[in-house]
């Protein structure tokens, strides 16, 4: 025959299981809202990089519209800008030392920018059609209501912005600018 004594014991077996299964239970829920919270920064940290790189690509823009020799290395002012186009890696960056280039800092955030013209072969450039990449604007003639293209004098460049931002995050910005 079984005692109080048996029981008591039984009963605080079970709860105790109860207990450890609660406990993992509230140790898991933790998890899932410290996940959902760095998920939630990330994405803020992200965000926030983006708006910084546009004063990046408008500095860049602002610099480039400035050149006066396009056909010689501007290394004087911050390796930032190359009159030929880089070669790039796989992702499509330039292959250039950005933490030579030019900086601004904007709060918590470091952007470095270079501009390339897209223009290959050896400089001066002596064949612009065959060289770079220049834009036409397709213009209507009025008499016909034709389609003729401009004269190729408008350049090309790609810009390259590089943001490092809070724990070392890295966004990379690219915009392509046309000079005429």
């Amino acid at each position: 025959m079984k005692t109080r004594n048996d029981e008591r014991g039984v009963t605080m077996v079970v709860v105790l299981v109860l207990l450890t299964v609660m406990l993992l239970g509230g140790m898991a829920l933790a998890r899932m809202t410290e996940v959902g919270t760095l998920a939630a920064g990330n994405a803020a940290f992200r965000e926030t990089s983006l708006q910084a790189s546009e004063v990046g690509v408008n500095t860049a823009f602002a610099d480039m519209q400035a050149l006066t020799d396009e056909n010689s290395d501007n290394t004087v002012n911050g390796n930032w800008y190359f009159a030929t186009q880089r070669n790039q890696d796989a992702n499509g960056v330039p292959m250039v030392n950005f933490d030579a280039a030019r900086q601004i800092v904007i709060g918590a955030y470091r952007l470095n920018y270079v501009v390339d013209r897209i223009c290959t072969g050896a400089m001066p450039v002596t064949e612009p059609l065959r060289q770079c990449l220049l834009k036409q604007v397709p213009q209507l003639e009025s008499a016909s209501n034709r389609e003729r293209l401009d004269p190729p004098t408008a350049r090309q460049f790609r810009i390259t912005v590089r943001v490092t931002g809070p724990k070392d995050t890295q966004t990379w910005v690219q915009a392509l600018a046309t000079k005429g």
